[in-house]
């Protein structure tokens, strides 16, 4: 059973930038995707970033051009760049992993991320 664990959130001004970093228990290089989700206050949860084993990438609309995910086989850890925070990234968020895509996933625990105006 592979566990994830996420770090680096925290609360920020708008403006700023943080890394978030999910950590996997074992090799990640046999998931065909890793995603970023989070869930704001009072909405269900979204998918923000995926990278795929390929290293294609794909993005929410309202988070392209500030954030970038990347995966290190190496390290068996994705990773979240947020650039350019604002306060509707204020959520909790979550590391999921598939070794199929369509596939079941894997869960994260999730880190807080609060972005302040």
């Amino acid at each position: 059973q592979v566990q994830l664990v996420e770090s680096g959130g925290g609360l920020v001004q708008a403006g700023e930038s943080l890394r978030l970093s999910c950590a996997a228990s074992g090799s990640i290089s046999g998931f065909a995707v890793m995603n970023w989700n989070r869930q704001a206050p009072g909405k269900q949860r979204e998918l923000v970033a995926r990278i795929f084993s390929s290293g294609r990438t794909i993005y929410v609309e309202s988070v392209k051009g500030r954030f970038t995910i990347s995966r290190d086989n190496a390290k068996n850890t994705v990773y979240l760049q947020m650039n350019s925070l604002k306060p509707d990234d204020t959520g909790v968020y979550y590391c999921s992993a598939a070794q199929l895509i369509g596939g079941p996933l894997y869960w994260g625990q999730g880190t807080q991320v609060t972005v302040s105006s």
